[in-house]
């Protein structure tokens, strides 16, 4: 089922050994449940729930990482359903994009559901609660529902319409589900306690009326359940064990709970666990829809976004992704994660499979003087020094270079060891260069730097064994390739995008300089047939994917995430 063998109890933990190995509180339970043989033989069932009303994002992948890693580790089994019980919000092209995410991520369904495929058994057992007075058609609008439920410190009010009969109460319904009525004019209510501590067991909503035409089902129904309702039916139905969600439907167990005992079918039992929250990342799908819609994205795929497809886009790994969800464990309270904690374990794993290139993003001219003109020769370079397998490859080197604008300074700073006038430093699997002199254009800016080379240094070793400070890394001019480069930072401002003055939306805290284009950039010929999705190391520079925008002969690169790696300067003061 699951080829990626993630479960979150097996995945190594990456941290430094200071770092305490992660907890998985929901692990323990499945341990005690299969001891105690709490569900008998029965396998372990847990399933994936997602709305499809958006596009899958990192948040997800906690989820989907633990109901499916923990079956896996287990031997049970994961179904994907999808709870499409809001018409007006869902389409199929989420549907289709969750589906690419969830395998993306390493995963494989056993089972593929809608919680649309039990409407009918929903209805019946709806009908069931109304017969055994545990239900009822309430007329009160939205707005007086809400005023009679009371508050955390008052209780509730009896609708008026609570003690309707039987008979009345399954005519009304009947008539609700051929389309006599208006949207919001009645719904169906559980009759539970409306003194009830908790407010949602004070008779909460199970259908409502809605005329919209649904994904699957196109206008056979007109009145869709609730999610409280359908949820913990649909997970009785496909027989789940253990049905994960997030702490925020901690207050709803009670209510999953009742609806299993009042109808007496299969009693899956609902855990939660905390969510999973990012700085400078927004992980609500409403406000990334808003994004899109008001195009202050490219789409739902922009690399920007914490999107599966946004961050695949932008070159994260699948494994990556599992490494981090597998270190941060699972605990019963919510927290953020600092962001470069996330980089940190995408930069962990692309050192280990990125192969190393050279890119020049801003380029300035070297002629090196004492060259033979016309010459090319090749010069052997390594593609990935964490991994002998990935061998060996030739760049070709001649008189007229590109180096970074920042290599050279004509006036250098202190401990600046870079090229400056007179400074002797090392071509990256190249040779040693002296800057002698420089070319400025008519508004004093370099545009040309003049050097000598020491032919003996082939390989960028002195024979007679001297040092120099600084290698840095080239492109040939006459074989490099045009390239543009995508330069990607936090999309947000603030640690918390949440957080903003009274009278603003989050948009203000958006990152103006989130996105920086590169048109003019120079990569090594290797790169010019490089596909979409391939992932590189542009050396001293960071980590880049192939962007699909990339043409034959036009390469389109976004940066993963620079070599710069903040947690593991973080992580390092903890444990100091």
């Amino acid at each position: 089922m699951n080829p990626a063998n993630t479960s979150l109890a097996a995945v190594p933990n990456p941290s430094p050994e200071n770092v305490p190995a992660p907890s998985n509180f929901v692990r323990d339970i499945i341990v005690e449940d299969v001891r105690t043989k709490k569900f008998g033989d029965a396998a372990i069932q847990t399933r994936f729930p997602p709305e499809p009303n958006g596009y899958l994002h990192i948040g997800h992948a906690k989820a989907i990482c633990l109901d499916f890693g923990l079956a896996d580790e287990f031997g049970g089994k994961t179904n994907l359903r999808f709870d499409d019980t809001n018409p007006e919000k869902e389409e199929q092209e989420y549907v289709d994009s969750i589906m690419e995410g969830v395998r993306w991520l390493g995963f494989e369904w056993d089972g593929l559901y809608y919680a649309s495929d039990y409407f009918d058994q929903l209805y019946q057992w709806a009908i069931k609660l109304i017969k055994d007075a545990k239900a009822y058609v309430d007329d009160l609008s939205a707005d007086e529902i809400r005023k009679h439920r009371g508050t955390l410190t008052e209780p509730g009010k009896d609708s008026p319409f609570r003690n309707r009969s039987v008979e009345e109460n399954l005519d009304l319904f009947e008539r609700m589900r051929k389309g006599e009525f208006p949207d919001g004019s009645r719904v169906l209510r559980a009759k539970i306690d409306m003194a009830s501590p908790n407010l949602n067991m004070r008779d909460p909503v199970m259908y409502r009326i809605l005329h919209a035409e649904h994904h699957r089902t196109g206008d056979k129904w007109c009145i869709y359940p609730m999610y409280d309702y359908a949820h913990g039916q649909s997970d009785s139905i496909e027989r789940v064990t253990h049905s994960m969600c997030t702490l925020e439907f901690e207050d709803h167990r009670p209510l999953y709970n009742w609806f299993i005992q009042q109808l007496g079918i299969f009693p899956s039992q609902q855990i939660e666990f905390d969510r999973l929250s990012l700085t400078y990342t927004l992980l609500s799908k409403r406000k990334l829809l808003k994004l899109v819609q008001e195009k202050l994205v490219s789409g739902w795929d922009d690399p920007r976004m914490p999107t599966l497809s946004g961050i695949r886009r932008r070159g994260y790994t699948p494994e990556a992704i599992r490494n981090f969800v597998g270190a941060i464990g699972v605990s019963k309270t919510n927290g953020t994660l600092e962001l470069a904690m996330l980089e940190h374990f995408v930069r962990e794993d692309l050192n280990k499979r990125a192969p190393r290139v050279m890119a020049v993003l801003r380029p300035l001219k070297v002629v090196i003087d004492n060259y033979p003109d016309g010459q090319v020769e090749e010069v052997e370079a390594v593609n990935n020094p964490e991994d002998e397998s990935a061998g060996r490859r030739n760049v070709p080197f001649s008189k007229v270079l590109y180096i970074e604008q920042d290599d050279f300074r004509e006036d250098p700073p202190k401990q600046y060891y870079r090229l400056s006038p007179g400074r002797e430093v090392r071509l990256r699997y190249g040779y040693f260069i002296t800057a002698k002199s420089v070319v400025k254009n008519d508004a004093g800016e370099i545009v040309e730097v003049h050097c000598t080379y020491d032919p003996a240094t082939r390989g960028g070793n002195s024979p007679d064994g001297r040092k120099v400070k600084s290698t840095i890394h080239w492109v040939s001019a006459a074989h490099a390739v045009d390239a543009e480069v995508r330069v990607y930072d936090r999309m947000f401002t603030k640690e918390d995008p949440n957080h903003v003055e009274e009278g603003q939306e989050f948009t203000a805290n958006l990152n103006p300089q989130s996105l920086e284009v590169i048109s003019e950039a120079k990569v090594e010929p290797s790169l010019a047939a490089a596909s979409a999705g391939s992932r590189f190391q542009f050396e001293r520079l960071g980590y880049f994917c192939v962007d699909p925008d990339s043409k034959p002969g036009q390469p389109v690169f976004n940066r993963t995430v620079a070599l710069k790696d903040a947690w593991a300067r973080i992580e390092k003061r903890a444990g100091s």
